[in-house]
């Protein structure tokens, strides 16, 4: 069966959801649940908070480091072949942190779990919008979102009973027995695709310096090892001067930052998802280690900012595509920041209707206002061929600001190694932290009122998310069969959806 052809209504069809909502499913459970088990990580592991920082930064460096060229894989060897791989990958790291004997292998597992989410995350929107005829892709987008909003939404549920049941370790075996039901779904009935205009290099080296300079200033921030910092400009500024000689054959080609939109909103998303990948990873220690939460009490009260977004991210996305995005990118992160100060109420023996309530409840509203007009905006913001790569850049951006974020926050408020051992230690850092994750949303929400101009124009076809911005219409290639119709896809409600559609 040829590209672009199949039917909704078909049983291929069907097929191909269900396989790319499990297999991106593996991947977004797992963030959602790991943050959650963090504290009893440590406690089995008597690792030191530096640990804990690595549980997380680990796969999100990896997998920031290596989604584009993950994406590029797919396009040249075939979605199917490089998404099944990945799969397989991911499983097989999720093993290995699940037998774990110490903090090391935990360690270096959860890094390889971030090379198959590189292989695996591009992918499984790839290949929605690479089978599906041009009549049904927008609704096979839609269920693909929907289905993991309700995957994010039960997400905390099966983590912390997971976590308080049978152990942290169920929270990665978990996906092996997904995983032996995804890849023979997706073998049998999933149709190969790839893009025969695809040649020339990969940037091998682009994508190794990236990671490493990422690696490097975590590895300065979070062991506050000067020399590694230094090493991490070094290796930084390597990487841009090699994307420049490189051009068009980049990974992160320079000419697509000559969209004034297009590197408005990616600075925007640097803020916000920096401020957000602090808090998650701190609210969730704060729940149990300061108010005495269970890891499924506090799964449970952090499900209100899921919910919102589920239940309204697309009439968000309808009102930023009439409005134009520069309102939602500056009031979203002010309603965001709001939220985290309110979340100064949450101490010992909090409760959760008057103090936990309702700071989630304004930062629900705000990450609802934000992220699918941000996604848009980024689609919009770029000629219709580039839209893949420009999703994978600005996914990547916001993996690295929540990767740099979990790094710097803990040292910049001032957390000793054992401080989420400690109620009070750990109450007065996480005072200190808050007021600097809603600086950086304030810092994002100016930066979007005074750079964001252009607004999105109408949809480009039936159900997208935003059609073609102005600057993108200007700058049309010629090959464009359409005048720059960008489909901009529903992202779903955990804030990955448009986002992790990779090249």
């Amino acid at each position: 069966m040829g590209e672009r052809n199949v039917r909704m209504a078909s049983g291929t069809g069907r097929w191909i959801v269900f396989t790319t909502v499990l297999g991106s499913g593996m991947a977004l459970l797992d963030s959602t649940v790991v943050n959650v088990a963090l504290p009893h990580i440590g406690e089995d592991l008597g690792a030191d908070l530096a640990v804990l920082q690595w549980t997380v930064n680990a796969y999100m460096l990896t997998l920031a480091g290596l989604i584009l060229l993950g994406g590029s894989l797919g396009d040249r060897f075939g979605r199917r072949r490089v998404f099944v791989t990945g799969v397989v990958w991911f499983a097989a790291a999720s093993l290995l942190c699940g037998l774990a004997p110490n903090a090391g292998v935990l360690i270096a597992a959860r890094a390889l779990q971030g090379v198959g989410g590189a292989l695996l995350t591009p992918g499984s929107l790839a290949l929605i919008q690479a089978s599906f005829h041009e009549d049904d892709r927008a609704r096979a987008v839609g269920l693909w979102s929907g289905f993991g909003g309700v995957g994010a939404a039960i997400g905390p549920f099966v983590g912390g009973w997971l976590v308080d049941g049978p152990g942290w370790r169920w929270v990665f075996l978990l996906n092996v027995p997904l995983a032996l039901v995804c890849v023979p779904v997706a073998l049998r009935h999933v149709p190969e695709s790839r893009d025969e205009a695809a040649h020339g290099r990969f940037d091998v080296l682009g994508a190794f310096l990236g990671a490493a300079a990422l690696a490097l200033v975590t590895y300065a921030l979070i062991g506050a090892a000067w020399w590694a910092g230094a090493a991490g400009v070094v290796v930084g500024a390597g990487f841009v001067v090699l994307e420049r000689r490189r051009g068009e054959a980049a990974m992160v080609p320079p000419s697509i930052f000559r969209s004034k939109t297009f590197t408005a909103v990616n600075l925007v998303t640097l803020c916000v998802y920096a401020a957000f990948g602090g808090f998650f990873f701190l609210a969730a220690l704060q729940l149990q280690v300061v108010s005495g939460y269970s890891a499924l009490a506090a799964g449970t009260a952090l499900l209100p900012t899921t919910v919102l977004m589920l239940l309204f991210s697309a009439k968000s996305g309808e009102l930023g595509e009439r409005i134009g995005p520069r309102i939602p990118l500056t009031v979203g992160p002010l309603l965001c920041a709001a939220g985290m100060l309110l979340m100064l109420r949450v101490g010992e023996d909090p409760s959760y209707v008057r103090d936990v309530l309702p700071a989630l409840l304004v930062l629900g509203l705000g990450m609802t206002a934000l992220v699918a007009p941000l996604t848009a905006t980024v689609l919009a913001s770029v000629d219709v061929s580039r839209a893949g790569l420009a999703s994978g850049i600005n996914n990547a951006a916001a993996r690295a600001a929540g990767l740099l974020a979990v790094a710097a926050l803990p040292m910049l408020a001032g957390m000793g190694p054992e401080a989420y051992r400690s109620a009070a230690e750990f109450g007065e850092t996480f005072r200190r932290a808050m007021p600097m994750c809603a600086g950086i949303l304030v810092a994002g929400a100016v930066l979007a009122w005074t750079t964001v101009r252009a607004p999105v124009a109408g949809p480009a076809g039936a159900g997208a998310g935003a059609g073609a911005g102005a600057e993108a219409g200007d700058r049309c290639h010629p090959e464009c069969r359409v005048h720059c119709g960008v489909q901009a896809p529903p992202l779903d409600p955990g804030g990955r959806g448009g986002r992790d559609a990779g090249r």
